[in-house]
């Protein structure tokens, strides 16, 4: 991924630089939020890590502003002065995760590793080569299945369909996940799969992910699932 960090603290940017390249992604480092603001025109960035607290435009007012809404670039708040009520504006803002300083370097690794790939899924598709996520059939399910977030939090629910690619489950009453997840499920027959997956819908039923990063191992053991569960049931 491109990251690119809005910091005005030279040793904190420094900083934030050093660990998100040695995670292998690559970094710009801005002082200002007038500066992430050009950054915003090609090459766009694929993830912003910006401070809150800035010289000049803060990264409250960042927010708000209607290129960067309409840029769609993925943004995590960085602050160590912000109240709750910023916290939860940056949120309601479109932020996707808002970090405490001293940033928690370990916290900021999961976020990354989670988030990569709801980011560059949607980099594709604004590069106009959207991730084809109905190529295989969806067959009806129910099979227990756990979500794990990059917060750590789980909680249990059951699916309502499956293809090789995705799941769809059910909400009943569960809370609503971030856009990236583990997805923890055994299939009839077979050995327990765990997969990084992005919430691309929301239902009034349930949520359907897009798994990202399946072996070929467990991409061939759900296609001749889905198969098998085809022949006993049409397909969604």
């Amino acid at each position: 991924m491109r990251v690119l960090i809005v910091e005005d603290d030279g040793a904190v940017g420094e900083l934030l630089q050093i660990f998100v390249r040695g995670l292998g992604h690559e970094t710009e480092l801005v002082s200002s939020a007038e500066a992430a603001l050009q950054r915003l025109r090609a090459p766009r960035p694929d993830l912003v890590l910006l401070d809150l607290r800035l010289p000049g435009m803060s990264g409250l007012d960042f927010l708000q502003l209607r290129p960067v809404q309409d840029s769609r670039v993925p943004i995590v708040v960085i602050s160590g002065v912000a109240t709750q009520h910023e916290a939860q504006m940056c949120l309601r803002l479109g932020a996707l995760d808002f970090v405490p300083k001293p940033v928690p370097l370990e916290h900021l690794r999961a976020i990354l590793e989670h988030f990569e790939p709801h980011v560059l899924a949607q980099t594709r598709e604004l590069a106009g080569r959207p991730v084809d996520r109905r190529r295989s059939p969806r067959v009806p399910v129910t099979l227990p299945v756990r979500v794990r977030d990059y917060h750590g939090h789980e909680w249990e629910t059951t699916s309502v369909n499956l293809s090789p690619t995705s799941m769809k489950v059910r909400a009943s009453g569960s809370p609503q996940p971030g856009p990236a997840v583990e997805l923890s499920f055994t299939p009839p027959g077979d050995e327990p799969v765990q997969v990084v997956s992005v919430l691309i819908r929301i239902n009034l039923d349930g949520y359907v992910f897009y798994f990202t990063n399946l072996t070929e191992a467990q991409l061939d053991r759900l296609t001749r699932l889905i198969r098998r569960l085809t022949v006993l049931s049409p397909p969604s």
